[in-house]
């Protein structure tokens, strides 16, 4: 094994680097780690570099933070590792941004840690406020430049002598893993006997064979027509109301998300297995990004679907980009995407850098906006998280307004549907997607809940 420690200083050079082989590709590296402990992979997997350069995958965490959804605060221990840990990692400027930190689930529940927002009316198929694991081996990816390398931090170890020599022995582990001849089995198959609807909310089928709902029709109906009558008594300019649907699981989650990775390439795609379920991800979103404290979001409002045919595909950008409608949704959450950076963000630096742009993607296009900050010399990305979390186009405008309506119409608890995949470096680095598109693999079951926003047109 190559000796890393320097030959000038005492102190061995850490993180440990070693490059991958340029035939590893991401999703190989992927599948050779899934069935590793709890296995997160952060995929950009749209072909555009400029959407999503980078990709990453950890495996075996050696701490994991899972809270329920309790009305406490459940950032409180992810707070705490960071804290820990900061002072302890040096970033390489050379290298993909995220270099070991926290990844995992913030669901959409955790914003009754946040606010106080009414109890949904029922939690069928729970998932946790939050649920991260410390992650101190990552594999990282630059597709821009093709290379990819294995960062092994030694953590939780401080002592420089024995951080060195864990951090060693892991990649090793890791390096080993990934030259296996061909992955790993891995992913849970689904059940022989196809789940019970009876432990479950209310459920109405779909017309698509074997797919059913959380609201029959007339309720789904209904629910819109009182979000409309929300929007026109002044409660809210805007909201975004939601349905589950429900599949029972006839693969495996791995199965699962490289069949959805092939059919629609996302740039905030992912996967994460927490244990007892899966989170399956294809979203177009960025919900935050911060890199040397700058702070970026990009919301998105504002959707039309592709067409195979060029002049039809065409039109329909052309109808987007000048549809009021659409444009003024998208503006209402632009405002209170500043209004939420700017609680955390130095006051002069919160500013609009892009308004309704069109963007391209697999089978949608869609108006994307984004909206910039610094963060105040003594605030954390954790307290950029409690100053905007959930995402704003997800929720509607005014948001905690929103939020409550939410809770009363909508029949089930989200889960870690509209909440977000992210990453917490150790060194102060964040990206967190909304978790748009996905799909959750539990108790037997896929959830794939859909929405759209409700204004008064």
């Amino acid at each position: 094994m190559t000796d890393h420690r320097s030959p000038i200083t005492d102190h061995p050079a850490l993180p440990l680097i070693e490059p991958l082989p340029p035939t590893l590709s991401a999703i190989d590296a992927f599948q050779r780690l899934a069935h590793l402990p709890h296995v997160v992979f952060f995929d950009s997997a749209a072909t555009d570099a400029r959407l999503g350069r980078y990709s990453f995958v950890a495996a075996d965490p050696f701490a994991w933070v899972e809270r329920p959804v309790d009305g406490t605060d459940a950032l409180a221990d992810v707070e705490a590792l960071l804290n820990k840990f900061q002072n302890h990692v040096t970033p390489r400027l050379d290298l993909p941004p995220f270099q070991g930190g926290l990844a995992g689930l913030l669901s959409y529940d955790l914003n009754r840690s946040l606010e106080r927002i009414p109890v949904p009316r029922n939690n069928d198929l729970p998932a946790p406020a939050l649920a991260m694991g410390a992650y101190d081996v990552l594999l990282a990816f630059d597709h821009l430049e093709s290379l990819g390398w294995i960062i092994s931090q030694g953590l939780p170890e401080l002592d420089p002598h024995a951080r060195h020599d864990r951090g060693a022995a892991r990649l090793a582990h890791f390096r080993q893993h990934l030259t296996r001849s061909s992955p790993a089995a891995c992913g849970l198959a689904p059940k022989s006997i196809p789940p019970s609807l009876h432990s479950l909310a209310p459920q109405f089928p779909m017309p698509l064979p074997g797919i059913t709902s959380n609201l029959s029709a007339d309720d789904y109906r209904a629910m819109i027509r009182r979000g409309v009558e929300y929007v026109h008594a002044g409660d809210i300019f805007q909201v975004n109301l939601s349905q589950r649907l429900l599949h029972a699981a006839i693969a495996s989650s791995i199965d699962l998300y490289l069949r959805l990775r092939d059919r629609n390439p996302a740039p905030y795609a992912g996967y994460l297995d927490l244990g007892d379920s899966q989170i399956c991800s294809a979203s177009p979103e960025c919900f935050l990004t911060v890199r040397d404290r700058h702070v970026e979001t990009r919301p998105i409002k504002g959707t039309r679907g592709r067409s195979h045919l060029p002049e039809a595909d065409l039109f329909a950008g052309d109808e987007l980009t000048a549809s009021e409608k659409d444009r003024a949704e998208n503006v209402m959450i632009v405002d209170l995407m500043r209004n939420d950076l700017s609680r955390v963000c130095t006051a002069d630096s919160v500013h609009v850098a892009q308004l309704c742009r069109l963007e391209t993607y697999a089978f949608v296009k869609h108006l994307v906006s984004v909206v910039r900050g610094k963060l105040k010399p003594d605030a954390t990305v954790v307290d950029l998280l409690r100053a905007s979390f959930p995402g704003g186009s997800i929720t509607g405008a005014p948001k905690v307004r929103a939020m409550e309506i939410i809770a009363e119409l909508e029949p089930t608890a989200r889960g870690a549907y509209c909440g977000s995949l992210a990453y917490l470096g150790f060194d102060g680095v964040m990206d967190a997607s909304i978790l748009i598109r996905t799909i959750t693999a539990q108790g037997g079951w896929w959830q794939l809940p859909v929405g759209g926003g409700i204004v008064a047109q």
